[in-house]
């Protein structure tokens, strides 16, 4: 029965869902009339509101960016290499690799969302080269689902955020959150841990199940995985100055080391915290070291930034689409926030969390970006849970994970996998649809009951 749905919704996907970049021309279109319609704006209002937020993301997407970059190119080093195919050789069936690679993306993205995205699709294309039989598109598809379960792991954003020390916190939350939650509220909140390890131990089944018969797999594609490495060309790294320092492994060493330091004393001072930064440094620098020469790591490089042209294109774009959802008219009011008002003037105490969740994933839809998700939603969800007594963290929680929900078919995130990956939003999102209706009734579940 599974299998019938999964394609359904896989031809569906694939006859009608346009290309990642047309598709946000069609969401700003939506965007720019609903706009009008919503909010009595006129078209020029809305245009400005566009131009306002597009270029608010400049920052994100450059992390973004190298988040896809510098991970593409600690892949490529062989000593990654091997250690992707060692952890690749206990999946020696279509089947383990498709639980392996769910629940080891699952894993990583618990622990830091950007490093989970990355090593997510890097492990996929790893099986996909080593497991004869294995459907590349679910696997890929796989690899991302692992991305449900970030908000409600260690590098969630707006838990994060309720838990830090900043004036700005009683501001976005109308007042109702003054002082520091602790993440023992939120994250480690016995709710959220039933969500995530019941998404842990669930969702790799739920992607076995959808795996096509033998006859329908389609493999990868071999000329993805083609191998950038080179090697060190003895006459060439001889024959003038610049050649050998190009092929001398001293400058990356010295270079590396440099970073190395920062790394521990960063780590030393902060306790292990995580952030793109970090993250992004941590795989820079890395890269560097284990390239070995200059002109390994060029080489390697310059083939990952082939797979960034989607970020750098379509992010502004959904920086221009969160423009017009937010942008307010003369009364104060915005697409965003007459959307989140509806399912508060429908719910009540019991399923205010479950409306909060639901509305949580509407918007993130039009705002897939978690910091300007919770700056839409913080300022009508908290006071309006606060006022029907539903606790703080609950109703934050519940905003975090329709956040994470929708990004099963938001292709703003799925961007660096398939870039990595080779493949189209196409090619996995009619996986993701399944995936999203099951983690769906998972997340409103706990978040109604528990």
């Amino acid at each position: 029965m599974l299998k019938k749905i999964t394609n359904l919704s896989v031809n569906l996907v694939q006859k009608y869902l346009p290309d990642p970049f047309l598709f946000c021309i069609l969401l700003t279109l939506v965007v720019y009339v609903g706009g009008m319609l919503m909010t009595a704006q006129g078209p020029i209002a809305m245009i400005n509101h566009w131009y306002n937020g597009f270029w608010n993301l400049l920052a994100f997407s450059m992390q973004m960016v190298l988040v896809l970059v510098t991970g593409h190119t600690l892949a490529q080093a062989p000593v990654m290499q091997k250690a992707l195919k060692a952890l690749a050789k206990p999946a020696n069936t279509p089947a383990k690799a498709i639980l392996f690679v769910n629940f080891f993306a699952s894993v990583a993205c618990l622990l830091n969302w950007g490093f989970g995205l990355v090593v997510g699709a890097l492990y996929a294309r790893q099986l996909a080269k080593d497991v004869k039989g294995v459907d590349y598109r679910l696997l890929i598809a796989s690899a991302y689902a692992g991305f449900l379960v970030w908000h409600g792991g260690l590098s969630g954003s707006i838990p994060l955020t309720l838990a830090t020390a900043s004036p700005e916190l009683a501001k976005i939350t109308m007042g109702v959150v003054v002082d520091p939650v602790s993440t023992s509220t939120t994250i480690f909140s016995t709710f959220n841990m039933v969500i995530v390890m019941v998404l842990l131990f669930t969702v790799p089944f739920i992607c076995l199940f959808m795996h096509p018969d033998p006859q329908s797999t389609i493999s990868a594609d071999p000329s993805t995985f083609k191998d950038t490495a080179r090697q060190i060309d003895t006459a060439q790294a001889n024959k003038s100055p610049a050649d050998w320092m190009e092929h001398s492994s001293l400058f990356s060493l010295l270079v590396g080391l440099l970073g190395l330091i920062f790394v521990v004393s960063y780590f030393y001072q902060s306790g292990f915290e995580l952030n793109l930064n970090i993250v992004n440094f941590i795989f820079l620098f890395a890269a560097i070291i284990l390239h070995g020469t200059p002109r390994h790591f060029l080489d390697a490089i310059n083939e990952a930034t082939k797979g960034a042209s989607g970020i750098i294109l379509q992010f502004p774009f959904y920086a221009g689409i969160m423009g017009m959802m937010t942008g307010a008219n003369a009364e104060g009011v915005s697409g965003a926030i007459l959307m989140s008002n509806w399912f508060v003037d429908t719910a009540t105490t019991t399923t205010f969390p479950l409306f909060t969740f639901l509305s949580a994933g509407l918007v993130n839809f039009f705002v897939p970006s978690g910091g300007g998700h919770w700056a839409v939603q913080a300022p009508i969800m908290m006071p309006a849970g606060a006022a029907l007594g539903v606790p703080v963290a609950k109703t934050a929680m519940a905003i975090a994970w329709g956040d994470a929900w929708a990004d099963m078919i938001q292709p703003f995130w799925a961007l660096p996998a398939l870039a990595i990956a080779g493949l189209g939003a196409r090619d996995i999102m009619g996986y993701c649809i399944i995936i999203l209706l099951y983690s769906g009734l998972i997340i409103g579940a706990g978040l109604t009951f528990l």
